[in-house]
């Protein structure tokens, strides 16, 4: 491959590499984003069902009142 070729193809491939970087980051950025979205909802909705009495007991929870009951 011609000298003056090879320096295009490698300053075209380097500003590719630039752009997928940024473009990496934007996206990684924004996946952190949604996902501490995400557990701030799943969290509220714990909450919620919790408080409607929509959560099942645990197995503790259930040997440990069926002790002080029996």
């Amino acid at each position: 491959m011609d000298p003056k070729h090879s320096a295009e193809v490698s300053k075209y491939l380097d500003k590719q590499n630039q752009a997928l970087m940024e473009t990496y980051r934007a996206m990684s950025h924004e996946l952190h984003k949604l996902q501490v979205e995400e557990e701030t909802i799943m969290r509220k909705l714990y909450e919620l069902m919790s408080a409607e009495g929509l959560l099942p007991k645990r197995k503790k929870e259930k040997q440990h009142g069926e002790n002080i009951v029996g």
